[in-house]
């Protein structure tokens, strides 16, 4: 029974170490969930790296919708050294193209510059700029559902790390008070020896040696796991030396919650729940795609825009319009231009893995709704049942108590029976365990039903 309790609790802690590092000054400090699961999505590891992917996406939007102005603008820029020119004919400056025999002049050196700016502006796509950044939206959206998943369950690992640490503590009291029950019973036996009960059996006092020795055990057992929990809790909250963290409550009580019918639930998860939400707006950014993708198969309509300027001083600008020195003029333009891919058969292979992709989305669709059933379905009759287990278990537990207390009379009376006390003192002590297990498993399955449903955990602290 122990084993089992404080193998959950081991493992419910490994499974979430990255809490947040907070600065306090008091030495012990106290949490309460709330505070807990929020210093932990705040410093997560895990839900920063998953947050990035939302920032990815964001900035994909953004370079979708630059491309409606100036898609394209390119600039260069050459710089250097050249030598002048010199006329042996008496012609004007602007005029040099007219000399055949023109010449380098090697003792005339000036700084070479010549900047190019080429730009494009598309005018009319068929839409498909649109419906790229109509798609990039939608990618967006299914990022942040499939983060605000990535939080979902990154709430349930810390909601069970913080009951695990109320459960060791309980376990630890109940050893405490079961060690005193333990003791008392060795009172009366020794007793009982001493005075030679004839009562007494030799196989009771094995069978109460072999009890107590067995619970030794459990109690170092329950000690180092508590100590264990501690230690995982003060590392994964980043506490200094000196400081110790705990939760707020001292005792771990089921939460205060009334299961709902399955179709309440139900509907919930088919409205909220984000990997659901997720795939819809997938769906939508492929339908998008495919639109954008069908629309490149027409010719893109843009205006064009180019300009060009050399200076070099010792370099004459020539006056003839139709006769360009390289080093030393300005022109610039602006027109229409239509730019058609004219391999057909790769944008039809194109549009017809956009449209398998779209297609395929749409039956995970449907798989994660058949998922989303089933999960919920399996969640919803555990909670039920945990419910149910920690009900009985109460109701077991109150009869143990009167055993206990009724075979304790009949001892103080004589009649009692020493191997019935064990039975009773025993039974006590295996429903208060089963019992704080129960609870906590009933907590967990109800923050599991909340996040199959859809609902954040931190709405449990609100009912």
């Amino acid at each position: 029974m122990v084993y089992r309790i404080f193998g959950i609790i081991i493992c419910t802690a490994i499974a979430f170490l990255i809490i947040p590092q907070t600065v306090f000054s008091q030495d012990t400090l106290r949490v309460n969930l709330q505070e807990f699961i929020q210093f932990g999505m705040e410093n997560s590891g895990q839900v920063a790296y998953e947050g990035r992917a939302v920032d990815l996406a964001g900035n994909r939007v953004d370079n979708a919708r630059s491309q409606r102005i100036l898609p394209r603008v390119e600039f260069s820029s050459q710089h250097g050294v050249i030598p002048g020119v010199v006329s042996q004919l008496d012609l004007p400056r602007g005029q040099f193209y007219l000399d055949p025999n023109l010449e380098n002049d090697w003792e005339d050196w000036a700084i070479f510059t010549r900047a190019e700016l080429n730009a494009i502006q598309p005018i009319y796509s068929w839409g498909a700029i649109n419906n790229a950044v109509s798609a990039a939206e939608s990618a967006a959206k299914a990022a942040e559902y499939q983060f605000s998943a990535v939080k979902a369950e990154a709430e349930i690992q810390l909601f069970e790390l913080y009951y695990s640490y109320l459960l060791a503590k309980e376990i630890s009291r109940i050893l405490d008070d079961a060690n005193d029950q333990i003791q008392q019973v060795e009172r009366t036996l020794n007793r009982m020896r001493d005075e030679g009960d004839p009562d007494l059996k030799e196989s009771d006092i094995f069978k109460f040696d072999i009890l107590k020795a067995e619970f030794q055990v459990q109690i170092v057992e329950v000690r180092e796991s508590l100590n264990y929990v501690k230690r995982v809790w003060n590392y994964a909250m980043r506490a200094t030396n000196g400081q110790t963290f705990m939760p707020a409550e001292s005792f771990l009580d089921p939460i205060p919650f009334a299961i709902e019918e399955y179709e309440y639930y139900q509907q919930m998860a088919m409205s909220a729940r984000p990997e659901l939400r997720g795939v819809e707006s997938g769906i939508q950014a492929l339908r998008n795609s495919v639109d954008a993708v069908k629309a490149q198969q027409y010719p893109l309509v843009f205006l064009g825009i180019t300009g060009s300027y050399a200076n070099t001083p010792n370099r004459p600008r020539q006056t003839n319009p139709f006769i360009i020195n390289n080093t030393n003029y300005a022109s610039g333009g602006i027109g229409l231009g239509i730019r058609q891919n004219l391999n057909f058969s790769s944008m039809r292979n194109s549009v017809e893995r956009t449209q398998i992709e779209y297609r395929r989305v749409q039956d995970l669709h449907q798989a994660v709704s058949d998922g989303i059933t089933l999960e919920l379905s399996e969640k919803y009759r555990e909670a039920v049942i945990a419910e149910a287990k920690m009900k009985q278990t109460e109701v077991a537990l109150a009869t143990a108590r009167n055993w206990v207390r009724n075979e304790q009379l009949n001892y103080d009376i004589g009649f009692g029976d020493i191997e019935d006390l064990l039975d009773s003192v025993q039974k006590e002590l295996e429903l208060r365990l089963q019992l704080k297990q129960n609870v906590f498993e009933l907590n967990k399955r109800i923050a599991e039903l909340y996040k199959a449903s859809g609902i954040s955990v931190n709405q449990l602290q609100l009912n």
